[in-house]
């Protein structure tokens, strides 16, 4: 396991400290150039905020192979009364998530009709802002003004925007050969996010099919990226200098990538679905406050290893496991919630799948840990290892 960890995993200090500096350069460039533009008279407009907010992996310490491949919240700012309302979990939207509106409040629609015309659907006879409508017209924006930025960064690296239906734009990097000494292509996501304040925000959920349907787009997903990095910052604190819990999420997310390549469809696709990074990571977080911290030193590695494929399989046979942040009050006092996060429902992330499906990824997930020596040589040749193409 150290070995793997070592030469496929861990992603090299300098390397990723690099592309992270290039990768806030550029990104700042474009949302400057964005928010210039977009700038009109009067309050009814939709522009961005300004800045950005690095989220995922790759500034959480936990980013494994290559650094690559980076996630950028980009807030927009709203016209005034568009006020939030959390759905019930047995109401429209994706199962195992939180989702939310944005709804119009009474009269709103009527003084302001280009703006409602132009972002929003209704859903039970309200208006709501749609996700898909703010999607499309953040993706145009940013392609034009993508040629500004484009001529400013030539002698640093080529930038070029590409989109998928449904998915955030993606940003691709090509630094120039006699400008960085690390020649890594990297590809940004940037998210357009709405700010509900106490670094909280509402991005667009996953479509669920090559069509959504207008009352999917009048539902958005809560992001709690700046509280999950507070809470790492605090468990960095508090946890010995040689804790491996990190290492443990890395080497978890390694084995899940790489017992993929033995599995058929559907249940390959279906094991990535469950045991998705944001999972692991919750139930790591669970599992670290359950137990003293000096029990992750680095000398426990495979014990504590071991009691997170446990606890995630315990999890999966029961079919429950709790968002982390959602209405739990066992969250340590000096990771401050905002009020939005300590009032929601609690969302069982594992209620979109069925029971057999569960007990299936339960099985072969301690399976893969029985057999992980033997799997991590089976699938390390650089056949198994190259990237899959992008979208």
């Amino acid at each position: 396991l150290e070995r793997f960890h070592a030469r496929q995993l861990r992603v090299s200090p300098h390397v990723l400290g690099h592309s992270k500096a290039h990768v806030g350069r550029v990104v700042a460039e474009l949302v400057r150039a964005a928010k210039a533009q977009g700038l009109q008279p009067g309050p009814l407009a939709l522009s961005l905020r300004g800045d950005f907010v690095r989220i995922g992996s790759a500034y959480e310490q936990h980013k494994v192979r290559s650094p690559d491949c980076f996630d950028i919240l980009v807030p927009l700012r709203l016209p005034p009364h568009l006020e939030p309302q959390p759905r019930r979990a047995d109401g429209p939207g994706p199962c195992g998530a939180f989702v939310c509106g944005l709804r119009a409040r009474d009269g709103w629609t009527r003084r302001c009709r280009p703006f409602a015309e132009g972002f929003c659907v209704e859903l039970q006879g309200r208006s709501h802002l749609s996700s898909g409508l703010v999607l499309r017209w953040f993706q145009g924006h940013l392609q034009r003004c993508l040629g500004a930025v484009r001529y400013r960064l030539q002698e640093r690296c080529r930038v070029s925007l590409s989109a998928c239906p449904g998915q955030p734009p993606t940003l691709h990097i090509l630094p120039c050969s006699d400008y960085v000494c690390c020649h890594i292509s990297m590809a940004v996501r940037l998210i357009p996010a709405i700010p509900l304040g106490d670094a909280l925000y509402l991005t667009a959920l996953p479509p669920e099919g090559p069509h959504g349907s207008p009352a999917a787009e009048a539902l958005w997903g809560l992001n709690a990226s700046r509280q999950e990095q507070r809470l790492l910052g605090w468990l960095k604190e508090q946890a010995p200098a040689a804790s491996c819990h990190l290492k443990c999420l890395q080497i978890l997310k390694g084995l899940r990538d790489l017992r993929k390549h033995g599995l058929e469809e559907p249940f390959c696709s279906q094991w990535g679905r469950v045991l998705s990074s944001y999972l692991l990571k919750t139930a790591l977080f669970s599992l670290l406050l359950q137990g003293p911290l000096e029990a992750w030193d680095e000398r426990f590695l495979v014990e504590r290893l071991e009691d997170l494929v446990l606890y995630l399989r315990d999890c999966l046979r029961k079919q429950v496991l709790m968002d982390f942040f959602l209405g739990n009050s066992s969250v340590p006092e000096a990771v401050a919630l905002p009020r939005f996060l300590k009032e929601a429902a609690p969302v069982n992330l594992l209620s979109a799948f069925d029971g057999p499906t569960l007990d299936l990824v339960a099985f072969q997930l301690i399976s893969t840990w029985i057999q992980a020596p033997h799997i991590i040589r089976m699938y390390s040749s650089p056949r198994y290892l190259r990237p899959a193409p992008a979208p």
